[in-house]
């Protein structure tokens, strides 16, 4: 089976960040995640319009693909590093010493999760729903305060036409 393009877009833009090409790391990372977004849609068509029915189910994506014990827990490790792994190499001059430690915690980060995923036997859930990357944060820092995310329902209730 054949990678989808926007997934290598993607991840062709979390690897460009690590050489220092931001611009361009952005970039191809946008593409990737606007057309995996689109694929989505298209997919979905069911789910309500607005963004607290896509947020929803972006979280109720993520909560159905992180199932196993171990893999929330290397999550809860490696997501902060990504996020913070992120901020460093996007904020910091490529090759210095702060660049150098936001990169080797962005790379654990991901080395992490995809660990994580390989015990649970899946594939990580941007792959589906490129809002887990924001899903996921929020999803584990809920998860670690004890916290389950709020769901709205997916499909749009039926309007009444009153005469």
């Amino acid at each position: 089976m054949a990678l989808d393009r926007n997934v290598l877009y993607t991840a062709g833009g979390m690897g460009l960040l690590l050489t220092g090409s931001k611009l361009a790391a952005l970039s191809m990372f946008s593409k990737g995640v606007w057309g995996l977004e689109k694929k989505w849609r298209q997919k979905h068509p069911d789910v309500a319009s607005g963004l607290e029915a896509r947020w929803s189910e972006a979280i109720r994506f993520y909560d159905a693909t992180h199932q196993n014990a171990m893999n929330r827990k290397l999550h809860r490790i490696g997501i902060p590093m990504i996020v913070g792994g992120a901020a460093g190499l996007l904020l910091s001059r490529p090759l210095r010493p702060t660049w150098g430690v936001a990169a080797l915690a962005f790379t654990a980060g991901w080395a992490l999760n995809f660990v994580g995923h390989a015990i649970e036997k899946s594939t990580p859930a941007f792959a589906d729903d490129p809002l887990s990357f924001l899903a996921g944060p929020v999803w584990d820092l809920q998860q670690a305060r004890g916290q389950r995310p709020k769901v709205v329902p997916l499909v749009a209730e039926p309007s009444v036409t009153l005469n």
